[in-house]
């Protein structure tokens, strides 16, 4: 086979929850590129369309859906809206997440149950409902967006961290319930990419700290998270499936 071929979308309808965002709308611009429907799925339209207008430039297809990705209903309707005029949902970019660097002792249970909803259950609905779809069709591939500090503890980030190790656990667990079903689940797993969600983070320190842990010296800028996207989501890694992609700049093979 033509190795063009293998990561061509075309026919594809890709839903990227989190594709208004810096990482996941690169991600979307990717799959586009190659031939995919895109679904930009987020709570502001206004967000979508800067990324919109440059999938539509490229030549791609796009549409938004606006939902509130914490509620379950709101979850169900969105999918069946975008199987009512997509047909067939072959890809989910699961990309929903907010982060906070309150100390430990400081944080409250408002902060606590925000980012455990947006960042875990959020995700674990979304793989339940558009999940199903896929197996009742006969396949497709579900892209967990994780975090290296689902990986390696990380200082500042504790309960982000939590639920991001949650997310490598499930897409595993996932992974290996679905693949007799032709259901693929991988965990797409960042280094250091400044988005809206880690800026805060991103102090003079952290980042000398994290400069000093990461070989190639640099942070990831997101048009390099689409090839690896581009893998999970097409027939090029027809073969993977309950995997951690990591994308890192070398961040997690340093030690001393």
């Amino acid at each position: 086979m033509n190795p063009a071929e293998l990561f061509n979308l075309g026919g594809k309808t890709a839903v990227v929850i989190g594709g208004t965002g810096e990482l996941c709308g690169a991600m979307a611009e990717g799959l586009a590129a190659a031939g995919g429907k895109i679904v930009l799925v987020g709570r502001d339209a206004s967000k979508a369309e800067k990324r919109m207008a440059a999938i539509t430039a490229g030549g791609g297809q796009v549409s938004f859906e606006a939902c509130e990705v914490s509620s379950r209903s709101a979850l169900e309707d969105l999918a069946r809206r975008i199987s009512n005029g997509h047909g067939k949902i072959d890809i989910l970019v699961n990309g929903a997440g907010v982060n906070s660097a309150t100390p430990f002792l400081d944080i409250s249970d408002e902060e606590m149950d925000r980012i455990i909803t947006i960042n875990l259950k959020a995700v674990l609905v979304a793989c339940q409902v558009f999940g199903k779809l896929m197996v009742a069709s006969g396949g497709g591939s579900i892209i967990n967006l994780g975090s290296m500090s689902g990986i390696i503890p990380l200082s500042r980030v504790f309960t982000y961290s939590a639920t991001k190790a949650a997310v490598h656990n499930l897409s595993k667990n996932l992974a290996r319930e679905w693949a007799a079903q032709g259901v693929r689940v991988n965990t797409l797993v960042p280094g250091f990419f400044p988005a809206e969600q880690n800026r805060k983070v991103l102090t003079p320190d952290r980042v000398a700290s994290i400069m000093g842990h990461t070989p190639m010296k640099r942070f990831g800028e997101a048009r390099e998270l689409i090839g690896a996207a581009l893998l999970l989501a097409s027939d090029a890694g027809s073969f993977i499936t309950g995997t951690e992609l990591v994308v890192d700049g070398g961040f997690a093979s340093m030690t001393i």
